[in-house]
């Protein structure tokens, strides 16, 4: 039962992570404003930023299934 709810969470983290970073990608790709009203270069390093911290929490916990 534990197993299953760690996939769950890791899953969750790891595709909201990966999600995360392909839009800002997608974002910077074009040019486009990554937040509304915040610097272009702080909104794009901390979304990135939390991008690879969600993907890396993912990961752990599915190392430890």
């Amino acid at each position: 039962m534990e197993s299953a709810t760690a996939v769950f969470a890791g899953s969750a983290l790891a595709l909201f992570g990966a999600a995360l970073l392909i839009w800002t990608g997608a974002r910077a790709l074009h040019r486009a404003p990554v937040a509304h009203g915040v610097s272009p270069v702080a909104s794009t390093a901390l979304t990135t930023l939390f991008g690879v911290v969600f993907l890396g929490l993912g990961v752990w916990v599915f190392t430890h299934v």
